[in-house]
């Protein structure tokens, strides 16, 4: 086991050429701030600064995978793991500057990741 938290947001993090350190802290800034864990009526009004603090942040570069033509996804638009990298270590860096408890997977490697989804609750946070 690489990394493990309780309840609080597991976040897949997909980087782009044109992504920067800039949208990295913006980025964790929106994690650290989205109202979206339940205040004690279940509704979607407090952040994970508010609650848990705990985040698992995954590189994945596959989010960047386009399907629109054939049957074999084109990785084109996901950025280099050279540019990625740094950049994820960037969201991480500033989120646990913010106050967050962060775990984290291992860059460019195959892993098993594990999650039970409350809710169902998934979102696109693009900056």
């Amino acid at each position: 086991m690489v990394g493990a938290i309780g309840p609080g947001l597991c976040v897949l993090v997909g980087v782009t050429h044109d992504d920067t350190e800039a949208s990295a802290k913006r980025l964790a800034d929106k994690l650290w701030n989205l109202r979206i864990m339940a205040d004690a009526e279940g509704v979607m009004n407090l952040s994970i600064a508010d609650t848990t603090r705990s985040l698992l942040v995954v590189s994945q570069f596959t989010l960047y995978g386009d399907t629109a033509k054939g049957r074999r996804p084109s990785w084109i638009a996901a950025a280099r793991p050279k540019h990625a990298e740094p950049l994820v270590d960037a969201v991480v860096h500033e989120l646990r500057s913010l106050g967050a408890t962060v775990e984290t997977g291992r860059f460019r490697t195959d892993m098993q990741v594990e999650l039970v989804n409350d809710g169902p609750v998934t979102l696109l946070v693009e900056t």
